[in-house]
């Protein structure tokens, strides 16, 4: 009986189809189509040439990639087929099956739910291979379910699965129970990322000199969200929350036993975000590897070096241990580099002319002056220490180094100043014949 309704159900369906008020239907659509594109193209705003598009949740990089299209069109759609089937259009069109607008419903639902599933995922875990499969099974369970729709056969299965319940104690739950709380629980997770996402990238949004204290509320928000959205969650779903009390005191347990270096990361990684002791720019040292820190997260450091190598540091390591911070209280940094001279050098001549070389070096800090230093009596020549400061270690070390060098030569070349060769002398002891 059942199966004779549907065939009928699609029978009628492609009957309509063929009509040729499918094509006022098409073309109606077609009109909404073109209005939801305009409103959303006017809303997001004219792009500014040359610029990068902007990748948003609502309005995507070309419009219609959006959650904001899927939306427009949906209501637009739905008002459409409310203007048709009430008797405001019936002089002009009559009576109309609705075969086109039947379709157009369940297949926008699909796409907006997937839509907002990619865009909210892809916005809070960006880098994650494990959200590109959650995206994937997202996008075939929606159109698996369109086409139950359209066919009919989604009431029919939902009322089978109606049928098969067993008991957990008082509660008798179904298999339609789970899988509509199943769902219930990912629209209630999904609407908690995308709020934390849009308030973190508010909080992040033109942040210079408080970027770490921002990052770390925008954590603590997300984390607070996501927590409110499990628990409703788990609600909807009908698990009784007073089982939190014993999961939590188990969790408490499992961090006391096995999980003590991951709660301990965590917690570190709130004091670095907390005290501003380490910032997102900062030049660091620690565990004989130096670098630029470029992101603090709540369980690790990423710390990158000149070379391009990346360090992924635990937050109790950056804690714990000894690390030289060269921009916490002050970005500038001094540097040496070490030269020889004969002996016999006018050095009160030529220390002020190796000052005025250093200094005109583009990235030695003019604010603090060079110094040239009798460091050494040598074997080979008198050793010269030139000091300087520079105030951007991010650019590197070795390439101003290299600068000082090269100006020290040429104020050595243009003085007539010779660098001494090592020399050895060595001693001839002859032998007298037996």
């Amino acid at each position: 009986m059942t199966d004779a309704l549907t065939a009928a159900e699609l029978g009628q369906l492609l009957h309509a189809l063929t009509r040729p008020s499918a094509l006022i239907e098409g073309a109606i659509f077609l009109a909404c189509l073109l209005t939801a594109w305009a409103l959303v193209r006017f809303w997001r705003g004219a792009h500014v040439p040359g610029e990068a598009p902007t990748d948003s949740i609502w309005f995507g990089q070309r419009i219609v990639d959006g959650v904001l299209f899927p939306v427009a069109l949906l209501l637009l759609t739905l008002l459409a087929r409310w203007l048709l089937t009430s008797r405001l259009l019936e002089p002009l069109f009559g009576p109309l099956p609705l075969a086109v607008f039947k379709l157009a419903v369940p297949v926008l639902v699909s796409l907006l739910v997937i839509r907002v599933t990619v865009r909210v995922l892809h916005r809070a875990f960006p880098a994650s291979r494990l959200m590109r499969v959650v995206e994937r099974s997202v996008s075939w369970l929606a159109w698996i379910a369109v086409v139950l729709w359209i066919t009919g056969l989604l009431p029919l299965m939902l009322h089978e699965l109606d049928q098969i319940t067993w008991k957990i104690g008082s509660a008798k739950i179904s298999v339609r129970n789970l899988i509509e709380g199943l769902f219930t629980a990912i629209a209630v997770l999904m609407a908690a990322l995308w709020l934390s996402a849009a308030l973190e990238s508010r909080l992040l949004k033109d942040a210079t000199d408080n970027i770490s204290l921002r990052k770390m509320a925008a954590s603590m928000l997300r984390a607070l969200l996501l927590f409110i959205g499990l628990v409703f969650a788990l609600s909807a779903a009908g698990i009784d929350l007073t089982a939190l009390g014993v999961l939590g005191g188990a969790l408490g347990i499992g961090i006391g036993l096995g999980l003590q270096k991951l709660a301990a990361n965590y917690v570190s990684g709130f004091v670095i975000l907390a005290e501003r002791s380490m910032r997102i720019g900062d030049t660091v040292k620690v565990d004989n590897f130096e670098g630029r820190i470029t992101d603090i997260s709540t369980r690790y450091t990423v710390i990158r070096a000149l070379n391009g190598r990346e360090a992924i540091v635990p937050n109790e390591m950056m804690i714990t241990q000894r690390v030289e911070n060269s921009s916490l209280a002050d970005p500038k940094v001094l540097l040496t580099t070490v030269v020889q001279v004969a002996y016999g050098t006018d050095l009160e001549r030529l220390m002020p002319l190796l000052v005025d070389a250093v200094a005109a070096v583009p990235r030695v800090v003019v604010a603090l002056p060079p110094g040239v230093f009798l460091s050494q009596f040598a074997s080979d020549g008198l050793e010269l220490t030139i000091t300087f400061w520079i105030a951007d270690t991010e650019n590197g070390q070795l390439n101003v180094r290299s600068a000082v060098n090269m100006a020290v030569l040429k104020a050595l070349s243009a003085a007539g100043v010779k660098i001494p060769f090592p020399q050895r002398v060595v001693h001839q002891v002859q032998q007298s014949a037996p």
